[in-house]
């Protein structure tokens, strides 16, 4: 009888504890969840619609309305495709709220080797609710979303599986990404043979160095020893510097607090930017540009040419102004050296008439209807106006550079 009371007492206490306000609080969040995977869904329906409207530029009108990169929006406009024409319950889990943007984004990504029927029939028994009303991925992580999808894709079509493993390799690429600290992350996408006999023979020569006494952890020797056989160097801290450094003069030379710009990886320290440019002179044959930027804006100052195509200083300081791509939302490494007005329409070839540009986004800019120009106003930073072909405009300005006056640009090679 003690403890019935006991146990009903506790249950009292359980409801008295609730937090009703905090319960609203959630209730509100969950809400707001379900209408941003509905609006998703919907924007998903526009974009297909669009992508059929215009197919070739679909992924910039996007980027556009999505305020995303282009490489992001082309797969926007993927899955878009997908969700219309072959994952109808995918979709539909997405208008009820309950199925993310990016879990329909792994299942569609998942699938996308199965023929239509058999994707269908993946779509129905991962998306489709039960008599109940409850669906089978309810309280699923992304990670089991992908791997239900993998299995069921192996279930379905084992050949389709055998034939994307095969594709797979030719998807293999190097990537780099800035980390904290003026680190990098370097990442290699192999096939998995080869990634596992990278990683054994770096393991290799950390054991072996570790037996000899080598004071380094197992992973710094690892580090160093890639670096070494990649770039052909002694050691690790040999390797030279060939990257472009951004700094003011008061900070290179007066102890000043500006930061500069590290080129393919972005902001630095100004004691960070004396030593590597201290490094550099000591330790390779450094070249060193002056250009100058208004002590007001940052904006750097132009260079002309005559040439068709830019020379590679005019290049160089189109790289070193604009950083990345200068499509807005796009942070791509620029590959392209781009007239804003068209060569072929009169354009010249100058610092005010250039930008840096990633290959998407400058193949995109040549589809009918798209339309750039200089709008930079007086003592203004450096400033693209796009003109879509539905008549909206978006307009790009080049990111402040280190002031005062004067900057230096300093290159150092072997």
């Amino acid at each position: 009888m003690t403890t019935t009371t006991h146990s009903r007492g506790r249950q009292r206490d359980d409801v008295a504890a609730v937090d009703v306000a905090a319960r609203e609080l959630v209730d509100r969040i969950r809400a707001l969840e379900d209408q941003v995977a509905a609006a998703q869904a919907e924007q998903a329906r526009l974009t297909a619609w669009l992508a059929a409207r215009r197919p070739d530029d679909a992924a910039g009108l996007v980027a556009y309305a999505r305020r995303v990169s282009p490489a992001r929006a082309t797969r926007l406009v993927g899955l878009a495709k997908a969700l219309t024409a072959e994952l109808p319950w995918t979709l539909a889990a997405m208008r009820a709220g309950v199925l993310s943007e990016w879990r329909a984004t792994l299942i569609a990504r998942e699938s996308a080797c199965l023929q239509p029927a058999d994707r269908a029939t993946l779509d129905e028994r991962l998306c489709a609710p039960d008599e109940s009303g409850r669906y089978p991925f309810d309280g699923w992580g992304d990670r089991r979303v992908s791997e239900e999808a993998r299995r069921l894709v192996a279930e379905l079509d084992a050949r389709a599986v055998v034939e994307r493993r095969s594709l797979a390799a030719a998807d293999r690429r190097v990537t780099l990404r800035p980390a904290p600290d003026v680190m990098a992350r370097l990442s290699a996408l192999l096939p998995a043979t080869q990634g596992i006999a990278v990683w054994a023979t770096l393991r290799r020569a950390a054991d072996r160095a570790r037996v000899a006494g080598d004071p380094r952890s197992r992973g710094q020797i690892m580090a160093d020893v890639l670096v070494e056989r990649v770039t052909g160097q002694a050691t690790a801290e040999a390797v030279p510097v060939q990257v472009a450094l951004v700094v003011s003069d008061q900070t290179l030379l007066g102890g000043g607090v500006e930061p500069g710009w590290l080129q393919d990886y972005g902001p630095v320290t100004a004691e960070t930017a004396r030593d590597l440019t201290k490094t550099a002179l000591a330790e390779a044959t450094v070249a060193l540009r002056r250009v100058y930027a208004r002590p007001e804006t940052g904006a750097l100052v132009a260079m002309d040419s005559r040439s068709r195509t830019f020379p590679r200083a005019l290049g160089q300081f189109l790289e070193v102004r604009d950083r990345t791509c200068r499509s807005p939302w796009c942070d791509a490494p620029i590959r392209h050296h781009d007239h804003v007005r068209d060569h072929a329409r009169g354009g010249a070839t100058t610092a005010g008439n250039g930008q840096g540009l990633c290959e998407q986004c400058n193949h995109l800019k040549q589809s009918a209807g798209w339309r750039a120009r200089d709008v930079t106003g007086p003592g203004e930073l450096h400033t693209i106006e796009t003109c879509l072909p539905t008549g909206h405009r978006q307009t790009s300005g080049a990111p402040r550079a280190p002031t005062p006056a004067v900057i230096r640009i300093a290159y150092a090679a072997a």
